[in-house]
């Protein structure tokens, strides 16, 4: 008996990233780190727009038939925000998503958790962290993705080479969502529209490994169906026709 309540004791002292080692070795399709960028050039309603842009994706009825169909049948999927270079926030830890049930749980989670940060934009910071979350997740993953959705330039933490560098090294394809300010304000061009656009920053910087791929979403546009576009091409290994 003590030493059943020693081991409850631990796991409730265990921190929250840390749990899914419980089940080391459990194979999913593909193991996911969503990292999105909640920077000063984020507004509130993009960052609404952002979070209803997931959770409606994660359940919708083509995303979770795409993870049914797979050869597993399930994914795991984690979810990072980014803004400076301390405020990096692992938000939702590992979940696996194998059915309607399990997605609707995530985004359910999802929509609840409040802005964590808002500052600088450290894009390599936020890879880095979801290199590290994708070490240490425990899962058997036959395919390991990076999935990063922002709107400017990197500007702080660690520098963005090095990171897209570890995380290719390590076997991990990094996607990116693109967003697009189709009338930014004059302050605002030089991080959202660096020259050739942020689209081809993406290309260039951000983007990388096996398959990878850029999504590109207007801030006027349908982030839900660009979201969903994208998960399907991770979840089913495709890239898109036209980039």
């Amino acid at each position: 008996m003590r030493l059943a309540l020693l081991f409850l004791l631990l796991l409730l002292t265990l921190p929250a990233r840390a749990v899914p080692a419980l089940a080391a070795g459990q194979p999913v399709d593909a193991a996911i780190v969503l990292v999105t960028d909640v920077s000063l050039s984020i507004t509130a309603s993009e960052y609404a727009l952002e979070k209803q842009g997931y959770a409606s994706a994660i359940q919708s009825p083509a995303v979770v038939g795409a993870i049914r169909h797979g050869a597993i049948g399930a994914i795991a999927l984690s979810y990072v925000e980014f803004a400076g270079a301390d405020q990096i926030a692992t938000v939702i830890g590992w979940q696996v998503i194998h059915d309607q049930s399990s997605a609707q749980r995530f985004a359910a989670k999802l929509l609840a958790a409040p802005r964590s940060a808002e500052g600088r934009t450290a894009v390599g910071s936020g890879i880095a962290a979801a290199t590290q979350d994708l070490a240490e997740s425990g899962f058997a993953a036959t395919r390991r993705i990076i999935d990063v959705c922002g709107d400017g330039n990197s500007n702080a933490g660690v520098p963005l080479s090095d990171a897209r560098a570890a995380a290719l090294k390590a076997g991990i394809t990094v996607n990116g969502l693109a967003i697009v300010h189709t009338n930014p304000p004059p302050w605002l061009v030089p991080h959202v529209a660096p020259p050739g656009g942020i689209v081809s920053y993406y290309h260039d910087y951000v983007i990388g490994g096996a398959g990878s791929f850029v999504v590109q979403v207007n801030t006027d546009q349908d982030f839900t169906a660009a979201m969903i576009h994208k998960l399907i091409l991770e979840i089913a290994s495709r890239r898109p026709v036209r980039l």
